[in-house]
């Protein structure tokens, strides 16, 4: 099927109701990054203007510090219409660059997430305490930016904050963008828990889309995946 840039989310009222999305762009060989952290671009430019599509139907797009840090997005829609999300940005250790473009940018809010004691430089920040793991929990995370009314949001990145969510069980839907290229080495996408019989994988309904590019869009429904 070809991609329909009309509906980017797979049904016309996918978002009618709080909804968390989670997109990747990998390779065939599942890499999202050259052995030495090339990533821009790997995916083509109408998966580039999906990305942004999807930006501007969520009411906030999430982001690890570690993808502020290696690539410095603007996270702001510019190739698609419709408004900027509120930009926000998991940040543990309060690494945050002070000159980072989301920060510097005043054209669109940016909400940092720290966890107890660390300093912030942004205003408001939000503060989460660790689970039992020690990390911070996506459903504490995706609460807090409930009760700021943020309840559409996207997790865009990088791989790890991406697998963090997908590990809790809080993706509705996860938008898998594939380029026709294979790096043979790099950095890995999606690592989950290990699984050991095949029963195990995780299921979801999904629909392949075609970008008039080469690249392949797998959208794929977690509400209804077959968890094994």
């Amino acid at each position: 099927m070809h991609y329909d840039p009309e509906h980017p989310f797979g049904t016309a009222d996918l978002l009618a109701s709080p909804r968390v999305i989670g997109q990747i762009g990998q390779t065939l060989d599942g890499r999202v990054a050259t052995p030495t952290g090339k990533s821009l671009y790997i995916n083509g430019k109408c998966a580039l203007e999906h990305l942004h599509r999807l930006r501007a139907g969520v009411d906030a797009v999430i982001v690890g510090v570690g993808t502020i840090i290696a690539d410095d997005p603007r996270l702001t829609v510019r190739l698609s219409e419709g408004p900027s999300p509120v930009r926000v940005v998991i940040d543990p250790e309060g690494r945050m660059p002070k000159d980072a473009r989301c920060l510097t940018d005043a054209s669109v809010r940016t909400l940092l997430i720290h966890r107890e004691g660390i300093g912030s430089p942004c205003k408001n920040p939000i503060v989460i305490g660790p689970s039992c793991d020690g990390t911070l929990s996506p459903a504490a995370i995706l609460a807090a930016l409930a009760e700021r009314g943020l309840r559409r949001v996207l997790v865009e990145g990088g791989p790890t904050t991406l697998s963090h969510f997908l590990t809790a069980e809080v993706i509705d839907d996860l938008h898998i963008m594939v380029a026709p290229k294979i790096f043979g080495s790099g950095r890995e996408g999606i690592v989950l828990p290990p699984i050991d019989r095949l029963d195990e994988a995780l299921t979801p309904a999904t629909r392949t889309l075609l970008f008039d590019d080469g690249d392949v869009l797998f959208q794929c429904d977690l509400t209804k995946a077959d968890h094994g």
